[in-house]
């Protein structure tokens, strides 16, 4: 797979070009693209940050990349009203240093964030361990602007939290992964920065691991994350030293609020917890605990795995899942946000497509018995036409593909590589 462009006026996805780049550094010059591309019944590759570019399929049509990084200005930032509008051009982390200095944030996990861009991260619906607390960018996009297939920007939505009028389009554009348009100008709602964060985490076997999500989906406390990361998983955690006995399995609950109710919640999950099985607990705190929140966001991106997945199943199946993908991959790296029935998994080393397609097949099936489905995130790219990349189809891929036509009628954004 190549990462990105072989020079600075051509590049390639997925092996498919090369295909020249065009930087505009404007909503009208992306207009202006747009159109001409449009006009030569070329495709249109919208591009970011690129950490996202290995999900999804194949390009089909000869066309042109679209980089939008330039595209990088804060518009407004009424820290008072807990809101703010930037271009999709920004980086992750220079929107999360903004807002930091008014002790405010977007609780979405992103990795690579330096690299990551506003528009490519809603493109590509990405969260990781906080989702189970705080929600997806579906709960946080207030506004959009939207360049469409003539070339014409396109606005939905506004800058205000109390804001119903029209139908919710962002929401159509988040997790497309740029088949719909391309994004511009996003307004975010936010929420203010934790006073107080925790991980806790605790050991435990196979046999235990049922039994102690049980309790943990139970529990009195609010916790705003639940992972599950079975030993391999554990050791790609490096440098983070965890002192508790080696085991099949580790849990790791977060929480974030402020002082006086992270310290109840953690106290209240250890009695809750002790008969449960565990092998050992240990607890992260404050600035303590982020090497590890990081490390959990980094997982979802492993660019030297030979094979990435994602499944999504009711989170009650999280541990049947996970067990039978371990005693069918022993070598497999596996972290599960338990709590949104989300898995993640990377497996390396020398792997042909037979068998990652034996391999999917039996983690498919294992998922949809778990009123779920398997994605692939990560793969070769030659491999692409021949694995179900997007998993089972479901019953509402024809509307899926309506709303693709209708916002899209030319078919000119990103062709192939979702729907």
């Amino acid at each position: 797979m190549r990462p990105g462009p072989v020079d600075e006026k051509t590049g390639f996805i997925d092996d498919f070009g090369p295909l020249p780049i065009e930087r505009p550094r404007s909503v009208e010059e992306i207009g202006e693209s747009v159109r001409r591309a449009t006009m030569a019944k070329q495709a249109v590759y919208p591009i970011g940050g690129r950490t996202q570019l290995n999900a999804g399929l194949k390009p089909t049509k000869p066309g042109i990349i679209l980089d939008t990084r330039s595209l990088d200005a804060v518009l407004d930032y009424p820290a008072r009203d807990m809101t703010v509008t930037v271009k999709a051009g920004l980086t992750i982390a220079a929107l999360q240093r903004l807002l930091a200095a008014e002790n405010q944030r977007l609780p979405i996990d992103v990795p690579r964030p330096e690299q990551a861009t506003v528009g490519g991260t809603l493109a590509a619906n990405v969260s990781g361990s906080r989702r189970f607390g705080f929600g997806t960018l579906r709960d946080y996009v207030l506004g959009m602007s939207t360049v469409n297939d003539d070339g014409q920007e396109v606005k939905a939505g506004g800058r205000v939290v109390k804001n119903v009028a029209g139908y919710d389009l962002p929401k159509l554009h988040i997790g497309a992964f740029g088949t719909l348009g391309v994004i511009t100008q996003v307004t975010f709602k936010l929420r203010p920065t934790p006073e107080s964060t925790a991980l806790l985490a605790c050991a435990c076997t196979s046999e235990h691991l049922g039994v102690l999500l049980d309790h943990l989906h139970g529990t009195k406390t609010r916790p705003v994350s639940l992972d599950v990361l079975n030993n391999v998983a554990v050791k790609s955690l490096a440098p983070i030293t965890l002192t508790l006995p080696a085991s099949e399995w580790l849990i790791l609950v977060g929480y974030e609020d402020n002082m006086t109710a992270v310290s109840w919640q953690v106290r209240q999950l250890m009695e809750e917890i002790a008969p449960a099985g565990i092998l050992g607990l240990e607890v992260w705190s404050g600035a303590c605990a982020v090497p590890l929140w990081q490390a959990l966001t980094e997982f979802g991106l492993q660019p030297t795995a030979t094979l990435s997945f994602k499944a999504n199943l009711l989170p009650g199946e999280v541990a049947a899942f996970c067990d039978h993908a371990l005693r069918l991959l022993p070598d497999l790296s596996l972290l599960a946000h338990a709590g949104a029935g989300i898995v993640r998994g990377h497996l390396g080393g020398d792997l042909t497509l037979e068998r990652a397609t034996v391999i999917l097949k039996e983690l498919q099936e294992r998922a949809v018995a778990g009123k779920g489905n398997v994605v692939v995130t990560q793969c070769a790219s030659s491999w692409k036409s021949s694995l179900p990349i997007r998993g089972t189809a479901r019953g509402d891929a024809w509307l899926m593909r309506r709303v693709k036509e209708t916002l899209d009628p030319r078919g000119i954004f990103n062709p192939g590589r979702f729907i």
